[in-house]
């Protein structure tokens, strides 16, 4: 849970530090408006992507289910800045599959937390094998960085790119060549 008391704080803290003057017209309501914003971007760490995936639909196919082009937003837990792309997951299931939105909220609950991209694109993967038993999954993030683009070395465009592979993914060649044409 977010304590806004000690957001506030904080942020008048780093007003201070950087020289500003916290009764200046402009600052006086940034701290509030800040401790809101933290209460929205890391309210997926009260969530439980499980949740998500709890209702199933029974199928007869097992073929692949691709949802590609989730777009996300989350904050490095580095600089707290932003990184935002687009993940891509596809998963062969085991008789059951799950609604189409219950993917991209599966996305959004480990997104929204302070987060390092290579361990989002684990998480996801996880969840989807702890909770949905799929036969596999294979998950794929394209992301940009404002750590990378807007301070430190300052490449704006580039992308970090992570993928994880779980179950009959691994090592499958094939399998993993069929999602990277149908993500293309």
């Amino acid at each position: 849970m977010v304590n806004q008391d000690k957001v506030r704080e904080g942020v008048r803290l780093i007003l201070e530090g950087i020289g500003e003057d916290i009764n200046r017209e402009g600052l006086v309501e940034t701290p509030d408006r800040i401790a809101r914003m933290y209460t929205e971007l890391v309210g997926g760490m009260e969530e439980d992507a499980g949740e998500h995936l709890k209702k199933r639909f029974h199928v007869t196919n097992n073929e692949m289910v691709v949802e590609k082009d989730i777009v996300f937003y989350s904050l490095c837990e580095h600089h707290m800045l932003p990184f935002y792309g687009k993940a891509h997951i596809a998963y062969i299931p085991d008789h059951e599959v799950v609604g189409l939105s219950k993917i991209a909220r599966t996305v959004e609950v480990f997104a929204r937390r302070l987060q390092l991209q290579e361990q989002l694109t684990a998480q996801i993967a996880d969840s989807f094998m702890e909770h949905l038993s799929p036969r596999g999954v294979m998950v794929m993030i394209e992301a940009e960085h404002l750590c990378m683009t807007m301070r430190g070395i300052k490449k704006p465009g580039s992308k970090t790119v992570t993928m994880v592979t779980r179950g009959v993914f691994e090592g499958n060649t094939e399998l993993q060549n069929t999602f990277y044409q149908l993500v293309k």
